[in-house]
This record gives structure tokens, C-alpha cells and sequence, in this order.
């Protein structure tokens, strides 16, 4: 019985642990199995991976070791910048902007403080996703303690303007967060240049651990303390140190990092080989997200009469892994909040499909998409009801 081939295209949900970063980890579960709170020398060891997987974090974009605080992924980092800032900000105001296609991880702690009488600006976007940075200083008032709009977007793939972004949020006195869980080891992130005052980081997102990310402050952005408990990460983020997920961030950091601009430009070329071929070859489809200002492994297409999940499980019988759109929402039946957010109407918000590649996708890994996705939108338009509505 011949083999089924396996093509992952998923890697905006999470990437595999690249060998280097597993035998940097390997050690820490076993022989440096020290808690870094500890005084005696197996500790010190364990402290000392912890503050060289800090720098190689900060040296990465662009800050200060001592700006640079772990967390437990992204959804941690996103979260306590979103409410940190907020507690910290209580006497100045209590109004955030944000826009309407972010991350969960900072909508729904947004929509938690609204519960709690904060009132929240959410921007909308262009048809290609994109936030206009004017619109973030009409939005800003006396009351703003907080902008976050989001690096490079998960689901679609585009780049937001971040620096105009930030340097408005700057003209206004206002600290600025940007989840950059995306855009690490996609192309240059720099804090200064991006104007952030905090950044979200997940290791697992470029080649890490799961269970790892870190969130940047910059130095004299006032945030509250995210969990009590011990004096770990300089008494701002209690709990024992994960040192091997600590260390694989600090190891896939430098290896994505070290990565551009090769790896991107070999993505992009796979990308746009792979958006062509469906979009010549199948016919009622169109791109999502902005064509040229996206990320380079991100390819979002919806296709017109189908529903999403019907096409991932008929890609996964052939050996295909892909998404309709964010993995921490996979399993809902709402049409995406980012392609409503663009214009896009729900029964065409259904029918997406978003295929992410990552470093170890081969130019045959695209021929085989190409060859089997027609068939598969064939096969599901001939039995779909929403043909006939059409």
C-alpha cells in the first residue's frame, strides 16, 4: 500500500521544534534541572541559561536584557500588556484602542474590561486588512492609556503600518503594544524602529516550545504586575522559571532571527506560486489580506459555494494540515471576525482556507496542493446547497 503524503501547511498555528533548539532544551530537563531561585551552583547554572536566553530575546529586537520578561506564550505576553497597562493607568483614563482584527488574546481582554466599565475604540480596517493609521489619532482622547494594533496579522497574513502607528501613539503621550507573535523570523523587528512600548513574543511560533514567549516593556512604561506570588522576573511575573522552554525561545530566536533574509524570500516565492495556481486554476476565489504587504509564508484564500471546514477535513484525508483561520478559534462555527472585519460577507467568510508555510515546505509540497485542491472544491461545490443559491 502506497504511503500517504504528509504537507503541513499550517505553521501560523504553531512549527515544529527545529533539532537545535530540542538539544539546547534537552539538558534542563535532566542534569541542569536546577530551579534558578536557588543559591547553590546547580541553580546558578539553571539562572544563568535563563539570563543568556534574555539576551539573545532582547538582542533579537533590538532592546534591553532587563526589558524582557518571560511568560508562558503570546496569550500571557498579550494579556498583561492589555491589563497591566491598564491597572497601572487607572488615575489617567480608561479608554484603549485597538482594532478589529486582532488576536483574541487581546479582543477578549478588551471585551473583559469593558465588562469592568473601560471603554474600547475598535478600528476598522481596509478591505486588504489593513489599519489606517490616521484613523488611531482621531480615535485617541485625553482618557487613552493604551494602543495596540498587532504586528502582521495571523489569519491574513498583512502587515500592519506599525512605525506610523506607533509614532502616533507617541505624539499623544500614549504607550503602544503590538503583538508580534507573527512577525519574529518574517522579517526585521526592531522596538525602537516600531515605536513599541511593549511586544508580545510565543516561542513556538518560529521554531520554539510551546508554553514559551516573552513580553517586552520598555524601560519606564508603566505596567502592573501580571501574577503575585514570588519575586521571579524581577518581582513582575512570580512562578518558577520554565528554563528548558526559556532556553529553545532564546535558541529559535537566534536561529529565526539568523534565518532572513533567505528564509523569507524563499517562502515568498513558494507563497505566490501557491496563490497563482489556485487562483488560475479554481474559479470563484479571491485573496485575502493585502497582496503585496503580507507576511511571506501566508496564503488566505476563500472560495466561493464551500465551507472551510469541509475543505480541511477532505485536504486532511490527502495528507494536507491547514486552517480556516486562527487555531485558537478553529473549532468555532463563526465566520472569521478578521474577513467580516474586512468586508468580507459571512458566507464567504465560511469558505476560507489559509495555508502557512514554514521552512521545511518544498517547492513539491506546493505541486501536490495544486494538484489535489481542485478536486477537492469540485467535488464539495457539486454537493454544496449554497451552490444553488447562488
Amino acid at each position: 500500500m502506497e504511503q500517504r503524503r504528509t504537507v503541513y501547511m499550517d505553521h501560523a498555528a504553531t512549527t515544529p521544534v527545529r533539532p537545535e533548539v530540542a538539544r539546547a532544551m534537552l539538558p534542563y530537563f535532566s542534569e541542569r534541572f536546577g530551579n534558578p531561585s536557588s543559591l547553590y551552583a546547580l541553580a546558578r547554572e539553571a539562572k544563568e541559561a535563563v539570563e543568556e536566553a534574555r539576551r539573545r530575546v532582547a538582542a533579537a529586537i533590538g532592546a534591553r536584557p532587563e526589558e524582557i520578561f518571560f511568560t508562558s506564550g503570546g496569550t500571557e505576553a498579550d494579556n498583561w500588556a492589555v491589563k497591566g497597562v491598564v491597572a497601572a493607568s487607572r488615575k489617567k483614563g480608561d479608554h484603549i484602542v485597538t482594532s478589529a482584527i486582532e488576536h483574541h488574546a487581546v479582543l477578549h481582554p478588551c471585551r473583559a474590561l469593558e465588562k469592568q466599565g473601560y471603554r474600547v475604540t475598535y478600528l476598522p480596517v481596509d478591505g486588504y486588512g489593513r489599519v489606517d493609521p490616521e484613523r488611531v489619532g482621531e480615535a485617541i482622547t485625553n482618557k487613552t492609556v493604551l494602543v495596540s494594533v498587532m504586528a502582521a496579522n495571523n489569519e491574513i497574513g498583512t502587515i500592519q503600518p506599525i512605525a506610523a502607528i506607533g509614532r502616533i501613539a507617541h505624539d499623544h503621550g500614549v504607550p503602544f503594544h503590538t503583538d508580534a507573535v507573527q512577525a519574529i523570523g518574517a522579517y526585521p523587528v526592531d522596538v525602537d524602529a516600531m515605536g513599541a512600548d511593549l511586544l508580545a513574543i510565543s516561542a513556538h511560533k518560529f521554531g520554539g516550545p510551546k508554553g514559551a514567549g516573552a513580553l517586552y516593556v520598555r524601560r519606564g512604561t508603566r505596567v502592573g504586575t501580571f501574577m503575585d506570588g514570588g519575586a521571579q522576573e524581577r518581582g513582575r511575573r512570580a512562578g518558577t522559571e520554565n528554563v528548558p522552554g526559556i532556553v529553545g525561545l532564546g535558541r529559535a530566536i537566534d536561529l529565526a532571527v539568523g534565518g532572513m533574509p533567505q528564509n523569507p524570500t524563499r517562502l515568498a516565492a513558494m507563497r505566490d506560486r501557491l496563490i497563482r495556481g489556485i487562483l488560475d486554476g479554481i474559479p470563484d476565489t479571491r485573496l485575502n489580506g493585502h497582496p503585496m504587504e503580507r507576511l511571506a509564508n501566508n496564503a488566505n484564500i476563500s472560495f466561493r459555494y464551500v465551507e472551510g471546514e469541509s475543505i480541511l477535513l477532505s485536504l486532511d484525508a490527502l495528507g494536507v494540515a491547514a486552517s480556516t483561520g486562527s487555531a485558537c478559534t478553529s473549532a468555532s462555527l463563526e465566520p472569521s471576525h478578521v474577513l467580516t472585519a474586512c468586508g468580507l460577507p459571512p458566507e464567504h467568510a465560511h469558505g476560507s482556507l489559509r495555508l502557512t508555510l514554514g521552512s521545511r515546505n518544498t517547492d513539491e509540497d506546493v505541486d501536490y496542493v495544486l494538484s489535489v485542491l481542485p478536486g477537492v472544491i469540485e467535488r464539495l461545490r457539486a454537493i454544496s446547497p449554497l451552490r444553488g443559491e447562488a
